[in-house]
């Protein structure tokens, strides 16, 4: 009996210990969605705007300007870009991702795939990790982008894409990514970055007219890469965010569960002790009437 109390005891004192860990990550991860949020916030109605610009001038030019980026090839090689986190301990938000990323290439690019043209490149290590054993082309040149986020080192990401796809390394990018909705909410998505996609016509839409200043061609071969790489930095800061608050919604989930587990093993504790007491009494009662007969 005694040493059933000693087990409940080291039960106790180890869910109490796994409870502030989690108490504290918590914590952390609440300070860092804050400042995550804030620049997704400032950051997003920018992006957004930005790509409805370019898919807009895009869908509008009749020829005369150069679009490479834009140029829409029978699809043979595919690249996708995912977007994971570093670290674990953030609920199913990996799993999410990597799952949406085996459902994409299953759905549209099976064919590809079979014939071993789709490569992956991640930026986050666990992305990188779970799709490496799933046997997946992967590439890890980017994986590391978050030891120093900032806009320098996913511009030079994207700039990468942007060159692999006017060298015709290949010919259908997408990144797959989880944008940030409120701390509890994120929504996995997959996105195309390359070809632009053009805007879809409706129907009795009057054509928008630009006006180009300087020359169209140099207007649009500038702006382009740019308008890409702020594309892709939404995407990481979107990413980023959804850890922070997938993380902090876990760690909540995880102290509550400790709670619950303390609760129902102070119970079981303070029976065997109860038991322990019981036993010892009626072995003293037992003895003291054995003296007296």
């Amino acid at each position: 009996m005694a040493g059933q109390l000693k087990e409940v005891r080291n039960r106790i004192k180890s869910v109490q210990s796994t409870q502030q860990i989690t108490k504290a990550m918590k914590m952390v991860s609440a300070a860092k969605l804050r400042r995550a949020q804030d620049a997704i916030i400032q950051m997003r109605p920018y992006a957004q705007k930005l790509q409805e610009m370019l898919s807009n001038i895009v869908s509008n030019i009749d020829g005369g300007a150069s679009l490479n980026l834009a140029e829409e090839r029978t699809i043979e090689k595919v690249l996708f870009i995912v977007i994971t986190s570093d670290r674990g301990l953030c609920g199913a938000y990996n799993a999410n991702v990597v799952k949406l990323t085996k459902a994409t290439i299953a759905e549209k690019y099976a064919t590809q795939f079979a014939k071993g043209n789709v490569t992956i490149w991640n930026i986050g290590k666990k992305g990188w990790e779970s799709l490496t054993k799933s046997n997946y082309k992967t590439d890890a040149t980017h994986k590391d982008i978050y030891l120093n986020l900032n806009f320098q080192n996913v511009q030079a990401a994207a700039q990468a894409a942007t060159k692999a796809f006017e060298n015709k390394e290949f010919d259908a990018i997408e990144i797959v990514y989880s944008e940030f909705k409120n701390a509890a909410t994120q929504e996995f998505k997959s996105e195309p970055f390359l070809p632009i996609p053009k805007m879809v016509k409706k129907a009795n839409a009057k054509k928008t007219d630009f006006i180009f200043e300087p020359q169209k061609e140099a207007l649009v071969a500038e702006l382009m890469p740019k308008i890409l790489n702020t594309q892709l930095f939404k995407a990481v800061l979107d990413a980023n965010a959804s850890e922070h608050g997938a993380r902090m919604t876990a760690m909540d989930k995880a102290s509550e569960n400790a709670n619950e587990l303390l609760k129902s093993l102070k119970i079981s504790y303070n029976r065997a002790r109860q038991a322990a007491i019981t036993t010892e009494l009626t072995e003293i009662v037992s003895g003291a009437a054995a003296l007296n007969g």
